[in-house]
């Protein structure tokens, strides 16, 4: 019923076609392996960033509200002087 050549031949096929399976998989995971680095890195790039932003930003606030707190003692004493002076004339 079947030709032993054939069923040889039809093993070695099927041997070769494994074969370039586990190297297609081999490959794959290599990709993928380097996909996850890459990823994990871009990350750990991203947060580095984000921590930086977000520290200036806080010295940012700071500066502003400082800026702010100078600007309402010169506008305190603008209107103090202004209302000890505005008798005398």
């Amino acid at each position: 019923m079947y030709d032993p050549q054939y069923l040889a031949r039809r093993v070695r096929e099927l041997e070769e076609k494994v074969e370039q399976l586990r190297l297609s998989r081999r490959v794959l995971m290599s990709l993928i392996e380097r996909l996850e680095r890459d990823r994990a890195l871009f990350l750990a790039r991203l947060e580095k960033e984000n921590r930086r932003l977000h520290r200036n930003n806080h010295r940012y606030a700071q500066y502003l509200l400082q800026k702010n707190r100078q600007i309402m003692e010169l506008e305190a004493r603008l209107q103090y002087y202004l209302s000890r002076f505005a008798g005398k004339e």
